[in-house]
Formats: C-alpha cells, sequence, structure tokens
C-alpha cells in the first residue's frame, strides 16, 4: 500500500501529534525557547490540560495563562487541578480556538494540524499586537518565514515575516540548503522526542523513521537534498517499510528525482 494509505489507519497522534499531551520537560523547553517572561500573557490553543499554564505561571511568572480547548471534559478537569495548586491568574475556556479572542496575547502556542485551522488561524495571527510571538511545533504557519527554530520549535513574531516559496521555508527551518540522511534523521528524532513518552520508545523509533523519509523526499523534491542519487540509508529504509510492512513511499518523489 502507498503511505498515505498506511498513514489514514493510524491514531493521528502518530504522524501529527494529535491529542498528544505534552511532558512536562518539553512544555519547558518551548517557554524557555520563547523567552516567556513575567511581562506576558500566554495562551496555549487546544491546551488539553493544565499542566502548561501551571508551568508558566508557577516557574516563569506570566501576569496571565489562558487555555482554550474545545474538549469540555479535559477543561473541567484542568480546572480543577488549577484550583487544587490554589493558583490565579488563570482561565480556561471551552471554545474553538476560531471564535476565541485572542487579542491579549503576547505569546501563543499552537500545535494544530488541521491545515484549514492553520490557514485561518495564521490570519487571526496576523492581527494581533506587534511582537506577538506564536510557537508552533514541526509545522511553520504558512508563507511565512521564521524568526527563532530550535527544531521542532518554531517561533514567529507579528508582523509576519513573508516566504517566497516553500523552499525558502524549508531552508529557512532547516538552516541548511543541502540535506543529507543525517540531517534528516536528526530533525525527525527531535521531533519523535518531543511527542513520545518514555513507553513509547517502539512507536518513537518507527515515526523517526517515517519522518526521515518525509523530511528528505521533501528536500529532493525542492532541489534542497545533497547530492544527485538516493543515499543508501534511504533506500534501506524504503526497502524495509515495502518488504516488511507493504509500505510505498518512493510514487512521492518526483518523477524527474526518483
Amino acid at each position: 500500500m502507498k503511505i498515505e494509505e498506511y498513514l489514514s489507519t493510524l491514531p493521528a497522534s502518530i504522524m501529527t501529534g494529535e491529542n498528544v499531551e505534552l511532558q512536562d520537560d518539553i512544555l519547558r523547553e518551548i517557554l524557555e525557547f520563547v523567552s516567556l517572561s513575567k511581562n506576558d500573557v500566554f495562551y496555549h490553543l487546544g491546551c488539553s490540560n493544565e499542566r502548561s499554564l501551571a508551568i508558566a505561571l508557577e516557574e516563569f511568572g506570566v501576569k496571565k495563562a489562558i487555555g482554550v480547548d474545545n474538549n469540555n471534559e479535559k477543561i473541567t478537569s484542568a480546572k480543577k487541578a488549577l484550583e487544587d495548586k490554589n493558583l490565579s491568574n488563570w482561565i480556561l475556556k471551552c471554545e474553538d480556538v476560531l471564535e476565541s479572542d485572542i487579542s491579549e496575547a503576547t505569546v501563543i502556542l499552537f500545535w494544530f494540524s488541521d491545515e484549514t485551522i492553520v490557514e485561518r488561524m495564521t490570519q487571526k495571527f496576523s492581527t494581533l499586537k506587534k511582537d506577538c510571538r506564536i510557537i508552533t511545533i514541526w509545522g511553520p504557519l504558512p508563507g511565512c518565514l521564521p524568526d527563532k527554530v530550535e527544531f521542532p520549535y518554531i517561533l514567529n513574531v507579528t508582523p509576519f515575516k513573508k516566504s517566497d516559496d516553500l523552499k525558502e521555508q524549508v531552508i529557512a527551518i532547516f538552516g541548511t540548503d543541502c540535506i543529507d540522511f543525517v540531517t534528516a534523521w536528526e530533525f525527525a528524532e527531535r521531533y519523535s522526542r518531543t511527542i513520545s513518552s518514555s513507553k513509547d520508545i517502539e512507536n518513537a523509533r518507527f515515526l523517526t523513521i517515517l519522518q526521515t523519509l518525509v523530511i528528505w523526499i521533501n528536500a529532493k523534491n525542492l532541489g534542497i537534498a545533497c547530492g544527485d542519487e538516493i543515499p543508501p540509508p534511504i533506500k534501506s529504509y524504503m526497502g524495509i517499510l515495502k518488504t516488511y510492512f507493504n509500505i510505498e513511499v518512493e510514487h512521492l518523489l518526483n518523477k524527474d528525482t526518483s
């Protein structure tokens, strides 16, 4: 089967991170990456639980922390957890992020994979006050050049810097116009580490292989992979997926690059 068919059989979280609850150490890395401070109003869109808000309040001393999620059960549980911690200056909203008022935000953590939501929210972010910082994971805001990258964490600051095309955006994210197997593996492994718990070692390894192939193939199609030939490790992983898992990825390569 083609890889698209295989991925459609998996829980969305395997590839997109949807419904994955980030671990506390990862949340701290993200908040340090964005230089969160006592002057900030922090929003976590699609927060799922209270942990990012609690860390932002307790460890970074933000003025206010707001979480938005459309799952009422999760919001109810998160409210109880924050109340049990006796924390103040927080708000939890059971809302659609597309409808939520985020006008007072200075820092936003936004991790969604739905293209329609991402595009609409990018338009919404562009109307926010100057110097508002938006953090995404793995995927950048469409059509925007990042202001800072510590992959898989990507930061865009308003007003956004526009990219001329996808190639320029990818080069800005990976910091090179020559992506080889080692680079693709390193960046894929960083992402796997971000969304995986210690219990998911096997899934993390498999995810790393898939994401490595996705990164390298995209780079090849954009003309920013190193060399003209497919590297032996990439060929090996393509062969392993096809032989042992009946997953085919070679069709993703442009015909004139394969």
